[in-house]
C-alpha cells in the first residue's frame, strides 16, 4: 500500500472523526467520512460541548447582571425568552457545523449518510437513505464516540427524566429538578438551569463533587454553588424513580440514615457515558474491546486489526473532544508511516461551571493514590487585583512541583475563566519547565494570568501580594 493514496474510511464525523478525515484529504488520500448527520460535529457539537457552552455563557450572562447590584448597577428581574435563547444555541450549532460541512466538500471529502457497520476488515457497509452502501478501505479509523448512561434501576420511559441531550434540548426551565450525578456534566446543567430559574438539587453517590479533581478546587466551587443551587446531597443514591400520579417524577433517595421519597418536575440523569463500541460489526474484525466497552489501541491508537484504529470517546477515557483531535492527528500520522505516538503529558480537564474548574498533568489526589512526593503551592485569588477588580475573588492557582528540580508536574486553578488559564499550564507541563520558568515570565497586569506566575512566587515565598506559611 502506498501512501500517497490511501483509501480511508472514517466512521464517526465528530471531534476526532472530522479532523482524521480533513487531515487525511489534505495529504491527497481518498477520504469517505460516515456519520448519521448531514454536516460533520458528532455528539460535541450538535448536543455536547458547544450548545451546552452557549447555553452556559447565557447563565453566566444572568450571573453577571446579579453581580452588577454590588457595585452600584441594577438590571432587575431578567426575562428570559425561552425561545429566542433556544434559537440562539440552535443557530450557534448550525453555524459552526455547516461551515465543517463547507469545508469537507472543500477538501474533496465524500461524504456518506448512515450508520455504518463492518462487513470485513475492509468493507463497511452503511444504510443511507434506504439504500446500502459498501465503503471499501485500506484503512480505517473508528470514532464512534460515546453515549449516557442511564443505571437500570433509574430507567423511566417517560419525556419527564432527561438524559443530557434531552437537558440542552431547553423544552422548559421546571420549577423542580432533580440532577443525579455531580460530575462536569451533572453540574454544568445545574449551573445553567439555577440560572433560568430552576430549584435545583443535585444527588451525588460519593462524599465529592468532582470525582477527580483536587479538593481544594471543588472547595471553591462548592461554596460559590451554595447560594445558587437549592441543594447538594453528597453520599446519596436515587435507587428508583416513578412517575407521580399528579404529574411529576417521584424519586426514592437514600443515604446511610435513611430512605425518602421526594417528587421533582423533572429529573437530569448525569451519571456517565459509555463507549458506542457495540453494533459496528467489529466481530467481523480482528478489533477487540475490553471489559468496559472500549476499542483496545495502541501507542499509535492502532487496534489488534492492522488495518483499523479508533480515537476519541470510543478509545478509552478520558472522554473529552480536544483529546480525540489529538488522537486524530497521531494516527492520520501513524497510517502515513511517521513515526507519531500518544504520549501526552497533560491532557487538560475544564468543568464550565460558575467560577469554572480546570486542571492539568499530575493533580495531588493522583500524587498521593501513586505515592509520588510533590511539593504544592497556591495563590488565593483574594490577593489578585484582577479578581478583586472583577469582584471575583472566589478562586485559586496552584502548581504541583516535582522536589528538588522544582519541575511543574500539574496545574489546578479554580475561578472565573479557568479553562482559558490552563493553556499556559499544558504548555509548562509539556515543556519540562521548572518554577522559575514561570515566575520569570512577564504576564501582564493587571490580569487573572497573574495568578500563575504569583503561584510559583509563593512557592519561593517572593509574591509581594500574598504571604504564604513557611513550608
Amino acid at each position: 500500500m502506498t501512501t500517497d493514496r490511501i483509501r480511508l474510511a472514517v466512521l464517526g464525523a465528530g471531534p476526532g472523526g472530522y479532523p482524521a478525515a480533513f487531515l487525511a484529504a489534505e495529504r491527497g488520500w481518498d477520504v469517505t467520512l460516515i456519520d448519521p448527520r448531514a454536516n460533520p460535529g458528532g455528539v460535541c457539537l450538535y448536543v455536547g460541548c458547544i450548545p451546552s457552552k452557549a447555553l452556559l455563557h447565557a447563565a453566566h450572562t444572568v450571573r453577571l447582571a446579579e453581580d452588577a447590584e454590588a457595585f452600584g448597577i441594577a438590571f432587575g428581574e431578567p426575562a428570559i425568552d425561552l425561545d429566542r435563547l433556544r434559537g440562539w444555541k440552535d443557530d450557534v450549532v448550525e453555524k459552526i457545523t455547516g461551515g465543517l460541512g463547507t469545508l469537507a466538500q472543500a477538501r474533496r471529502v465524500r461524504s456518506v449518510r448512515g450508520m455504518g457497520r463492518f462487513v470485513d476488515g475492509h468493507t463497511i457497509r452503511v444504510a443511507s437513505g434506504g439504500e446500502l452502501v459498501e465503503v471499501n478501505f485500506d484503512v480505517a479509523i473508528i470514532a464512534t464516540g460515546s453515549s449516557p448512561v442511564v443505571p437500570p434501576p433509574l430507567r423511566l420511559d417517560s419525556n419527564r427524566v432527561w438524559d443530557s441531550t434531552a437537558a440542552l434540548e431547553l423544552r422548559e426551565v421546571p420549577e423542580t429538578l432533580l440532577i443525579v450525578g455531580g460530575g462536569y456534566i451533572g453540574l454544568e446543567m445545574a449551573t445553567l438551569y439555577s440560572a433560568l430559574g430552576s430549584h435545583v438539587t443535585v444527588v451525588e453517590m460519593t462524599g465529592t463533587l468532582l470525582a477527580g479533581a483536587d479538593e481544594d478546587l471543588v472547595r471553591v466551587l462548592s461554596r460559590s454553588i451554595e447560594d445558587r443551587i437549592h441543594e447538594v446531597l453528597l453520599d446519596t443514591r436515587v435507587t428508583a424513580l416513578r412517575e407521580h400520579a399528579n404529574g411529576g417524577v417521584e424519586a426514592d433517595l437514600a443515604d446511610a440514615e435513611q430512605e425518602v421519597t421526594r417528587t421533582f418536575d423533572r429529573v437530569l440523569i448525569a451519571v456517565g457515558r459509555r463507549p458506542n463500541s457495540a453494533d459496528l460489526g467489529l466481530e467481523h474484525t480482528g478489533v477487540s474491546i475490553n471489559e468496559r466497552g472500549f476499542i483496545v489501541v495502541d501507542h499509535q491508537r492502532r487496534t489488534t486489526d492492522a488495518s483499523i484504529y479508533a480515537v476519541g470517546d470510543v478509545a478509552g477515557e478520558p472522554m473529552l473532544a480536544h483529546k480525540a483531535t489529538h488522537e486524530a492527528r497521531v494516527a492520520v500520522e501513524a497510517i502515513a508511516g511517521e513515526p507519531a505516538s500518544w504520549d501526552p503529558a497533560a491532557i487538560p480537564a475544564v468543568v464550565y461551571t460558575d467560577p469554572e474548574v480546570a486542571w492539568c498533568g499530575l493533580t495531588e489526589q493522583d500524587a498521593r493514590a501513586r505515592n509520588i512526593e510533590v511539593q504544592v503551592a497556591r495563590f488565593p485569588w483574594t490577593a489578585s487585583g484582577r479578581a478583586v477588580a472583577l469582584g471575583r475573588t472566589d478562586g485559586v492557582t496552584k502548581v504541583v512541583v516535582e522536589p528538588g528540580t522544582e519541575r511543574v508536574l500539574g496545574m489546578g486553578i479554580a475561578g472565573p475563566g479557568a479553562g482559558e488559564l490552563i493553556a499556559e499550564a499544558v504548555l509548562a507541563v509539556e515543556m519540562g519547565a521548572r518554577l522559575d520558568d514561570l515566575r520569570m515570565s512577564i504576564h501582564p497586569h493587571p490580569s487573572l494570568t497573574e495568578t500563575v506566575m504569583e503561584a510559583a512566587d509563593v512557592f519561593f515565598n517572593t509574591s509581594p501580594h500574598y504571604i504564604a506559611r513557611r513550608r
